[in-house]
């Protein structure tokens, strides 16, 4: 999602994909996964609390929706100066300024509704993230009950 919108602002910027642009590359996967790990992580965790599936995805949805916003807009705001300076070397930090905006931009906006959607298409099926741990658990404890039943039996 970020790289989508990263080259478009190239593209529309006249820019080519050089070293620089390929560095705020990198820094915006980083950036659209640590959000879609925000609504996903909280979401998780909602339903290891025992909350429905689709009330733990909403919920998620709505309070990472305040962090994942800040962080995008701050980071937005801080390539402006990068796009707007002149001077020596103002065509290289204008790239990674470009690909910052316009791929921040787009990938803050299409991560809150792709990624949201793409977690309840993919999990709407499955269970709480730590059902498993608790079943292992209480099959473990059991295994140990009755192995010690065995031998008091003897």
């Amino acid at each position: 999602m970020a790289i989508v919108g990263a080259m478009t602002g190239l593209y529309f910027a006249g820019m080519s994909l050089n070293i620089y642009s390929q560095i705020g590359l990198v820094m915006l996967i980083g950036l659209a996964a640590k959000n879609g790990i925000l609504i996903v992580e909280f979401a998780n965790q909602l339903r290891d609390k025992g909350k429905g599936f689709e009330d733990s995805l909403i919920e998620a949805s709505q309070h990472r929706l305040r962090p994942i916003i800040m962080t995008s807009f701050t980071t937005v705001m801080s390539s402006i100066p990068l796009i707007l300076a002149s001077g020596p070397g103002s065509e290289s930090r204008m790239v990674i300024g470009v690909v910052i905006l316009t791929g921040v931009s787009v990938a803050t906006f299409l991560t809150l509704f792709v990624v949201p959607g793409a977690y309840y298409w993919l999990c709407k099926n499955t269970g709480s993230p730590l059902k498993l741990t608790r079943e292992l658990a209480q099959l473990e404890s059991r295994g140990l009950d009755d192995i010690a039943c065995e031998k008091h039996n003897k």
